[in-house]
């Protein structure tokens, strides 16, 4: 991991944390829960836009397996790392302390860290985040109506909607891409085999004909 991704990660945890105490000045009536579901809302839009640019082929984003991590990828996950290393914190803070939330993000940090101190595997990672985090605004943004009075509203019945429909749809896209992509892989080899076998064929009786 260079110092670069370590001081990007550092810079991160800092301006995570000022973003949420601003937020916490302007809505002090609030929850200390509501003030960070605003934080990670803001983060989960950032982390989808900075994964969606740091894909260098949309037509097949993860064709590329185990390859190296571009600039753009280690920016887009030293983010996301800065972020959990930030909301690990919050949980330590808050009034319930959720263990399976602060067990998760543990296994996350280690994970996208693994990934950054090698600096493999920057594709999938970036596509295992747009995944995960594309249905993110929506979850919270159904907690932050809730707080704020519009429990039972059509806006909050939009929100449950949207959440599964959100990732199920980024999901399905890219199973179709890398499906797609390796279909057509597997056709241009059955083509290439098949053109082969064919010019052999018209070859032989060539041959024959020549020998005699």
């Amino acid at each position: 991991m260079g110092d670069d991704v370590v001081n990007l990660i550092v810079l991160g945890v800092i301006s995570w944390t000022t973003t949420f105490l601003l937020i916490r000045k302007i809505f002090s009536k609030r929850s200390f829960e509501f003030c960070n579901r605003i934080v990670s809302t803001i983060h989960a839009i950032l982390a989808v836009i900075l994964a969606s640019l740091s894909l260098e082929d949309w037509s097949c984003p993860v064709c590329s397996l185990s390859s190296n991590c571009s600039p753009k990828q280690r920016q887009a996950l030293a983010v996301t790392v800065s972020y959990l290393i930030y909301d690990l914190i919050c949980c330590l803070f808050d009034e319930r302390v959720n263990l399976d939330n602060a067990v998760h993000h543990l296994v996350s940090i280690v994970g996208i860290g693994a990934g950054l101190a090698y600096q493999k595997v920057g594709p999938e990672m970036v596509a295992a985040l747009i995944i995960t985090e594309i249905s993110s605004p929506f979850l919270h943004a159904r907690e932050l109506l809730k707080e704020v009075g519009y429990r039972d509203t059509d806006l909050n019945l939009a929100a449950d909607v949207s959440l599964p429909h959100s990732s199920n749809s980024i999901s399905v896209f890219f199973f179709l891409i890398v499906h797609g992509a390796v279909s057509l892989t597997f056709s241009n080899t059955r083509i290439k085999l098949f053109c082969r076998v064919f010019i052999q064929s018209r070859q032989a009786p060539l041959n024959r004909s020549h020998l005699l």
